[in-house]
């Protein structure tokens, strides 16, 4: 006589390995928490550096900056007051920061004809380690 057995994981077999899973998470998850932080302030640095170039290609059609009222959306629409502009400089649309802020622009800048900042992950000016801020003066290489 053959017994009826059935193909399976029982409930005891299942929750083992959702507990070893939830021990593997919670000893991963940390670090790899460690690495995002640096990569978030690479984004912001690449995005500050497209918006550089495409600022210096809108110079040079205009011979001039957008002012601070156009902002970086001059970038992609063009100003009702120019003749010259030949965009759009931007492919897509003006991002916010890698933290979901909003990229502050000002012209003039601090240090020359514009200045492009990110508040870092606290969203307020000034700050240290990943709450640093990350300017366009100073994201020259």
């Amino acid at each position: 006589m053959k017994k009826n057995r059935r193909n399976g994981f029982t409930l005891i077999e299942l929750l083992v390995v959702l507990s070893i899973l939830a021990l593997l998470v919670s000893l991963v998850g940390p670090a790899l928490f460690k690495f995002l932080s640096p990569a978030k302030r690479s984004i912001a640095k690449a995005q500050i550096e497209d918006f550089s170039s495409s600022l210096d290609a809108f110079f040079i059609d205009n011979s001039r900056y957008p002012t601070v009222s156009e902002g970086l959306e001059a970038l992609r629409t063009k100003p009702p007051s120019l003749n010259k502009w030949n965009g759009p400089y931007l492919k897509k649309e003006v991002p916010n920061d890698p933290w979901g802020n909003q990229y502050v622009y000002r012209s003039p800048g601090r240090n020359g004809g514009y200045e492009i900042v990110s508040y870092g992950a606290d969203g307020v000016e000034g700050g240290d380690g990943e709450n640093a801020d990350i300017n366009s003066w100073e994201n020259k290489q």
